[in-house]
């Protein structure tokens, strides 16, 4: 949760104008942040708090977002390794303990 005593905030046009550029050198759109925080990507969620109309997040909390998503990928690619070989069962076994 992002916390106003520690976090400074930004609005999400100024949020996505911080990160790297990427497809085709540009950087996220402000809809890509907020479809983050509404619908989530992968099962997870740009924290976001609103002030008035405006919807805010903060570096920190972008960093914990993108901080999930990479502890998932790297779930994942441990499970699809040490599932190399095992039979359908188990495959499924572990993605249904990371929630995929």
């Amino acid at each position: 949760m992002i916390d106003l005593t520690k976090e400074e905030l930004l609005t999400l046009s100024e949020a996505a104008g911080l990160l790297p550029p990427r497809r085709k050198g540009k950087r996220p759109h402000p809809t890509t942040l907020f479809r983050w925080a509404s619908n989530g990507l992968r099962g997870e969620k740009l924290e976001v708090l609103r002030v008035g109309d405006t919807t805010c997040t903060s570096i920190a909390a972008l960093q914990r977002f993108f901080r999930r998503l990479t502890e998932l990928d790297d779930k994942l690619r441990d499970a699809s390794r040490n599932d190399a070989g095992c039979d359908e069962e188990g495959t499924e076994g572990a993605l249904d303990e990371l929630g995929v």
